[in-house]
């Protein structure tokens, strides 16, 4: 599988405990996720922690016992997700429910919590290559929880992706051409069934975009959320999820873009969102940016250069936490990142990308 993992140009090789390199068994997967990454798995236990509390009203032992509620569902979606985060809990010495917690937060912290996220896909006509891209936009205490997996295992497509350390799913690509880009979509929909960052790594097991609808679609997931999916073979679509209704967001001119807002039709009529002003002015940027860009010259330079704007700042693509913001829009660019699907490389910076070289 081919892969970058010395960030962007002029950055230094990334820390022996940011680059997990995974095989066996979903047990040995998990163990070996704990034990490589402890410190930052009780990096991430920690910051959901908080967020619970303060975003949800939550304990953590009633936030575990609302994870708990998913076990039933992710058995039946596949269990091996359970004896990964069970050898998680086991490798980093935390209890098994723990792991599930976090692996559900986007489930657990709805309504009231944070957004961000610019996300976008570039394929034909617009261009031969397919390219997949975004910001992730979080508290930015996770900055030090993140860490890059590869994972091999029999029968599906190796996977490389960006995450937190402890979920087991994010945002990536495998070596079939697939591809996945995650935006928060902040309502309190919310159903006992597969967690969203299942749902993503159900996605990055596939080996087509078929297959990978298949695994989100028909109302699956159990919040809301959007699923940016590209492939290698020139596809891509948005899938806009929830546990009541799936919409579809097709390209237009080769180029799929979102942010933090419910863009089908058809989930506008069937929840209620909370979203910010800033989701739309991202978006409208984002669009923008795109337009002019010349399809047959694109470069991920290119596109680090878009997730670096900082165009109508604070609201920019770009996000910076500022004093007097609301605790929810007070969030920053934890990484961003480029995948050319076409050419099977991933390319990914921490921090905010206008600070890099």
């Amino acid at each position: 599988m081919s892969k970058n993992t010395q960030g962007h140009e002029g950055q230094v090789p990334r820390p022996a405990n940011q680059i997990l390199q995974l095989c066996g068994s979903s047990s040995e997967i998990g163990r070996n996720h704990g034990e490589q990454a402890r410190d930052k798995v009780h990096t991430t236990l920690q910051t959901y922690e908080r967020m619970f509390h303060d975003y949800s009203n939550m304990s953590w032992k009633e936030s575990k016992e609302k994870a708990l509620l998913h076990e039933k569902a992710i058995e039946q979606y596949n269990s091996n997700y359970l004896e990964e985060m069970n050898g998680i809990a086991k490798g980093s010495g935390v209890d098994y429910e723990d792991i599930l917690a976090i692996n559900a937060r986007s489930e657990i912290a709805l309504i009231t919590g944070p957004d961000g996220c610019t996300s976008f896909a570039i394929t034909n006509p617009k261009s031969e290559k397919t390219w997949l891209a975004q910001n992730w936009d979080w508290k930015g205490t996770q900055l030090d929880a993140l860490v890059e997996l590869t994972i091999e295992q029999q029968g599906v497509p190796a996977i490389q992706m960006v995450t937190e350390a402890g979920i087991i799913g994010k945002i990536g690509r495998n070596s079939a051409g697939m591809g996945v880009c995650l935006n928060a979509l902040v309502t309190d929909t919310w159903q006992p069934k597969v967690p969203i960052h299942l749902g993503l790594r159900a996605v990055l097991e596939s080996h087509s975009m078929e297959e990978a609808i298949t695994k989100i679609d028909h109302n699956q997931m159990a919040s809301a959320a959007h699923f940016l999916i590209a492939s290698g073979s020139g596809e891509a679509i948005g899938m806009e999820v929830s546990p009541v209704h799936t919409g579809k967001i097709e390209a237009e001119n080769g180029i799929v873009t979102h942010t933090n807002h419910i863009c089908s039709p058809g989930l506008k009529k069937q929840i209620i969102e909370n979203a910010t002003a800033n989701s739309f002015t991202r978006l409208t940027t984002v669009n923008s940016l795109l337009g002019q860009l010349d399809g047959s010259t694109i470069t991920k330079d290119d596109l680090f250069q878009i997730l670096a704007n900082h165009d109508h700042f604070p609201e920019s693509i770009c996000r910076h936490s500022q004093p007097g913001q609301s605790e929810r829009e007070n969030i920053d660019t934890v990484f961003s990142i480029v995948m050319n699907l076409t050419d099977d490389e991933l390319e990914w910076i921490e921090g905010r990308p206008c600070e890099q070289d």
